[in-house]
């Protein structure tokens, strides 16, 4: 069996937008064995999405949680993941009500 993997590093926000509906795209012989891996430079870890019903979605990772600030009304935020119990940012988390709906990946 080969195993491959692929590295992309994007500049911020402004050039990664797209990268999930591109790789749900791509011709995968076992999509349900597909794991993406996304590191935003204001995480503490990486992010990890999984094909559920043809769609890329983030997984949940235990001891972890994406905390999602006000949406601003010009750029897509994915908010950050943060590592929990070690203070660095849960208590920041916003109402789902005022958090980003647009996809920034």
């Amino acid at each position: 069996m080969v195993r491959r993997g692929w590295h992309i590093e994007f500049e911020r926000w402004n050039r990664r937008r797209g990268v999930l509906k591109d790789l749900e795209s791509l011709p995968w012989n076992e999509p349900a064995c597909v794991q993406v891996m996304l590191h935003d430079e204001d995480d503490d870890l990486f992010g990890l999405w999984m094909f559920r019903g043809g769609v890329l979605v983030e997984v949940g990772i235990p001891g972890t949680q994406r905390v999602h600030t006000a949406a601003s009304p010009w750029e897509a935020d994915p908010g950050f993941l943060v590592r929990t119990g070690l203070g660095r940012g849960e208590d920041q988390h916003s109402p789902e009500h005022v958090q980003d709906p647009r996809s920034c990946w």
